[in-house]
């Protein structure tokens, strides 16, 4: 199956009206894209309502023609006032094909139903999107913390989360248009510091070593 016919033939499955009720409420619309210059790397791109999230990813597991049986990753994208995209790649190992699939949770409650019971692979992806992005996944046996410390606070891969890494020591990125390229006397881009972090010599080696009480060889007497 091509790109394409991947994708609509799992919004045809998805779009099919649930047997088990006639009155109930209806969804958000199921679309599907093909990503562009992908070639033979191309990949249907399904995106679904938050609701219709684990029927979607069983669906594509259990139809003999997607058989999309191996989950491969699950991560989240900051879209900001857009709120979280939540994305899955799923791949057969019976075609060698594969299918992103796609999902939008707000902002202001960033929940989804958890897909363990659908790929028990997802389990530590959903943990890493919880801790990452605060992402909350409903259902979920134990969003236990994955890489981060138990008293860790924030999310690191939101976009308000403040790398202070990137205060405490120089940019390495492309310079400004007239900055010299070997350094020099020229134009120097003025250091910009997020409100609430410290300046470098309030905090970490810098601070130690300004001490006044701090030895010559970076510690204390």
């Amino acid at each position: 199956m091509t790109p394409e016919e991947i994708g609509a033939h799992l919004v045809s499955l998805l779009d099919q009206p649930a047997a088990a009720s006639e009155a109930a409420s209806p969804a958000a619309p199921v679309t599907a894209t093909v990503s562009a210059g992908g070639g033979r790397y191309a990949r249907a791109t399904v995106d679904v309502p938050a609701d219709s999230w684990p029927a979607a990813l069983a669906a594509a597991r259990d139809d003999a023609d997607l058989a999309c049986d191996f989950f491969d990753w699950l991560s989240a994208v900051d879209e900001l006032d857009d709120g979280f995209a939540i994305v899955a790649h799923l791949w057969s190992t019976r075609h060698r094909h594969g299918l992103l699939l796609r999902t939008r949770v707000p902002r202001e409650r960033p929940e989804l139903l958890s897909v363990v019971d659908v790929f028990p692979g997802a389990d530590w992806h959903e943990r890493e999107t919880h801790e990452m992005f605060g992402v909350h996944f409903v259902g979920h046996p134990a969003l236990t913390p994955l890489l981060l410390p138990p008293e860790f606070e924030g999310h690191p891969l939101r976009k308000e989360f403040v790398l202070a890494a990137r205060v405490a020591k120089p940019w390495p990125g492309a310079k400004e248009p007239g900055e010299p390229a070997g350094g020099g006397t020229g134009s120097r881009r003025a250091p910009m510091r997020p409100p609430g972090v410290p300046l470098p010599t309030e905090w970490g080696p810098q601070a130690a070593r300004s001490a006044p009480d701090a030895d010559p060889d970076g510690g204390t007497p």
